[in-house]
Order: C-alpha cells, then structure tokens, then sequence
C-alpha cells in the first residue's frame, strides 16, 4: 500500500501492528489469520480473487517474490463451509465484492483493480491501483462519515 485515505483505518482495526508496519503488503494484510481475515464475511470468495489476481502477475512477470508470496497466502486457512462459491475460471474479476465486518455495522465493497501498463514501460506494467466503492447506501453514508 502506498497511499490511502482516512476511510480505510476502519477497515484495518484490529489488524496486527506487524502487518500494519510499512511496506504493508495489503494482500498478506487482507488474507492473514492476524489481518483482517477473521472480519471478511465473504473470505471464501475474497481469497480466490486475491489469488487469481496474484497468479495472473506472475504469468506475466515470472518475479520470484511474487511467487513465494502466493505460496504464503496460499496456506492461509479459508471456510470450506461452501457457502461462498470461488470464481469460475472463466470469470475476469472485473467486480468483486468485499463484505466486511466493522465497528459500524457490516459495510459492503465494490471493487476493481486498474493496472497501467505496455509492453515498452515495466514500470507501469507494476502499477495497480485497487479502487473500493460503497456497494450499497447503508455502507455509502458510513464512508461519508469517515471522510468528514
């Protein structure tokens, strides 16, 4: 994580200070048993975007670091109560949802990842930017709140 705003800190209470220390790698942070795992109501679902996301990466850039976090966050326990289905493969991922449990009640999350890039410019090819918007109003006032 590089920059945020104040809305955010809700979302990372409780989290463990350790994975709150910079850099944050917001994908260890969101999939950890001491991150804030334990509070995603939909983890099921959240972990298979996180991965999938992260495989495709490493097609693309073959970065070794990138591969052993995979492997980490791949050993994180997930529910396999089945209630939340994984993506089928097919699927782009252009939305996926984040249902969090939270000191104001449980906020729901639209989200989507812009990654810049060409072929010419690595530097830009390493660039995302992961974009979470009020999924209904309930969570929409509760971010308001937060922003003032």
């Amino acid at each position: 994580m590089i920059a945020a705003n104040r809305s955010l800190a809700p979302l990372l209470a409780g989290a463990s200070p350790d994975l709150l220390r910079p850099p944050v790698n917001v994908l260890r942070l969101s999939l950890h048993p001491d991150g804030i795992a334990p509070r995603i109501a939909n983890l099921a679902q959240w972990h298979a975007h996180v991965l999938e996301r992260l495989r495709r990466q490493i097609e693309i850039s073959t970065d070794p670091i990138l591969a052993a976090l995979h492997a980490e966050l791949m050993a994180y326990p997930v529910p396999s109560d089945g209630s939340m289905p994984r993506r089928a493969k097919d699927d782009p991922g252009v939305v996926v949802p984040l249902r969090i449990q939270t000191e104001h009640g449980l906020l729901s999350f639209l989200t989507t990842t812009t990654i810049f890039g060409s072929p010419v410019d690595v530097t830009l090819a390493e660039l995302a930017i992961e974009s979470f918007f009020p999924a209904d109003a309930a969570t929409a006032d509760v971010v308001r709140g937060l922003a003032e």
